[in-house]
């Protein structure tokens, strides 16, 4: 099982797709060490340097957070249901309501559409909220989005941070 690295208003709620293999042996989210999201994570500026996932806790002091849209492991992410996107997708909204961050960040597009039943979205900011609580739709860390480089998911990273103002100490 991989917990929440979670607090009430954080500034950004990264949301997963679900827990890859190696994220479900270890207990930490982005386990797995061809997964880009910690490399993105400190050079858009949100962490000072580049965090191993046995530290995703350190997360909390920088007002940020990790959860998943589906809590299930796979080796991958098209394992996963429409159905269980589905009932992650409220579950989801049931959490991003309770906790009220400034800003939930879905890294996955595909997951994003499913989820929340909006076959349109795009990576970027969203229109819809969830309470006071916006939504940004970030590209995939993943080493199998081969389509975004490190440096471009670093830019939407990027946009984001800047949307959600400050920069980690």
């Amino acid at each position: 099982m991989v917990g929440d690295v979670v607090a009430e208003d954080l500034r950004v709620l990264f949301c997963g797709i679900n827990p890859g293999l190696m994220s479900a042996a270890t207990g930490h989210h982005f386990a797995r060490p061809g997964n880009r999201f910690w490399p993105v994570l400190h050079r858009s500026g949100f962490t000072p340097r580049q965090l191993a996932p046995a530290e995703q806790e350190e997360l909390l002091s920088y007002g940020l957070g990790i959860t998943n849209v589906v809590d299930r492991p796979s080796a991958r992410a098209d394992e996963v249901s429409k159905e269980e996107f589905r009932e992650g997708g409220l579950l989801l909204t049931e959490k991003v309501a309770r906790l009220r961050p400034r800003w939930l960040a879905v890294v996955g597009v595909t997951a994003y559409r499913i989820a929340f039943d909006d076959k349109r979205a795009v990576i970027g900011p969203q229109e819809r909220t969830i309470g006071s609580t916006r939504i940004w739709v970030l590209p995939n860390p993943s080493g199998l989005n081969a389509s975004w480089t490190l440096p471009r998911m670093t830019e939407e990273y990027e946009r984001l941070r800047a949307a959600a103002g400050s920069t980690a100490g």
